[in-house]
């Protein structure tokens, strides 16, 4: 099967990724996958660096850079108005050229919107990822949501121009169900790992006798933070580090980094809190491999990659329940799952955890059979390949 996977930005190929796995992250093991399995897949993604090369072939599969919008790495907003020149640059190379997709994939709202762009004139049908909804977020983050005024209408008018919506979440399926999607419209498939480097076995970041609790995010209102540092209180004498943000130079002068820190120190375990900076995702199984357990207490979660990739390196983890936290953390299997916003909870567990041995053994244990058994890249693409196929079938025309 021919598939043309279409995201808006341009992709870190050949770069280092940071702390957590990134959308293109998500689409670049897609792709490979996918033509592991004997399918024809090409990428398309925004062309940023006028040096770069118009075509490269990575994993087996082609990324296509298409030439539409500043020549230069670009925030999301001012992208918005070249969507439609993106969709025309797309429907003209599919039927101009030699290879036409026989199904279109959008990643994130504004690939899907240049996919649909591209072809609402065809019989190709189109596949659509959001990674996040912008309705979603501003239900959970209130003020402190900074995306694009746009962007909630025209989520909205994309649910009514895709063939299926895959959901990583079931709490997404029900946002998107709300949005105004039939539930036969949308299917969930989880993100996966990559086990090959995500696992027990290997390095890990030396540290102290002190036990340790690992924070993996950006720094922001979003990613909960702060309900970590005031549950420190109640905690006891641990370590709690805080991976993410921007490189460990430049944290002194990033506001966000001497806010967290001044309120450990008002809470009186400023000494107990270490924010390490942004850490290459390659690095990061040897900070897992050094908690003893993994905190995620974002305001805001669709996916859930940081507590799979915690529960493969065999850590369990303490996690609000919502999103897709929910989904991939089972609740006293592969650790605890605690009310969101419920600060002192949160303490609570996280102290009685660390003080069970055994009992963060056998989580972590079960985390890592979970993980094997239903959240490998192999299984994310064989999911989408059925889909696709079911999606292709009902859109093509019977043959006499």
């Amino acid at each position: 099967m021919r598939v043309g996977l279409v995201c808006a930005h341009a992709g870190p190929v050949g770069t280092d990724r940071t702390t957590s796995a990134s959308t293109h992250e998500h689409v670049a093991r897609v792709a490979a996958e996918l033509t592991g399995l004997g399918h024809e897949v090409r990428v398309y993604e925004r062309r940023e660096d006028p040096a770069a090369e118009a075509t490269v072939t990575v994993d087996g599969y082609r990324i296509e850079r298409v030439p539409v919008g500043p020549s230069s790495r670009t925030p999301t907003a001012p992208l918005v108005p070249y969507v439609p020149e993106y969709g025309r640059w797309l429907s003209e190379r599919w039927s101009g050229g030699d290879w036409e997709p026989e199904i279109v994939h959008g990643h994130f709202w504004l690939g899907g919107l240049a996919a649909a762009n591209a072809v609402r004139a065809t019989d190709i049908p189109v596949v659509q990822t959001f990674h996040s909804l912008g309705a979603e977020q501003l239900r959970h983050l209130g003020r402190d949501y900074d995306g694009p005024g746009e962007r909630i209408p025209l989520e909205l008018a994309l649910t009514r121009a895709v063939d299926m919506a895959v959901a990583q979440s079931t709490d997404e399926v029900d946002e998107l169900t709300r949005m105004g999607l039939q539930r036969a419209a949308v299917t969930v498939v989880p993100a996966g790992v990559d086990t090959t480097r995500f696992h027990p076995d290997g390095e890990a970041v030396p540290r102290d006798r002190k036990p340790r609790i690992l924070s993996v995010g950006g720094l922001g209102p979003r990613h909960g933070h702060d309900d970590l540092i005031r549950a420190m209180r109640l905690v006891g004498d641990v370590e709690l580090v805080i991976a993410g943000g921007p490189p460990a130079g430049e944290l002194a002068n990033h506001a966000e980094a001497r806010r967290l820190g001044e309120l450990a120190r008002r809470h009186g375990v400023g000494e107990r809190v270490r924010l390490v900076g942004a850490v290459p995702h390659e690095q990061m199984p040897a900070w897992y491999r050094s908690a003893d357990v993994v905190a995620c207490t974002p305001r805001y979660a669709s996916a859930g990659r940081v507590p799979l990739e915690a529960m493969a390196c065999g850590v369990p983890v303490v996690g609000y329940a919502f999103g897709g936290i929910t989904d991939t953390v089972l609740d006293e299997v592969t650790g605890r799952l605690v009310q969101t916003g419920d600060v002192r909870g949160l303490g609570i567990t996280l102290r009685r955890l660390l003080a069970d041995d055994a009992g963060r053994f056998a989580y972590g244990h079960a985390a890592v059979d979970r993980v094997r058994c239903s959240y490998t890249w192999d299984r994310t693409a064989g999911a989408l390949e059925r889909l696709y196929e079911r999606v292709v079938r009902r859109r093509r025309p019977a043959e006499n």
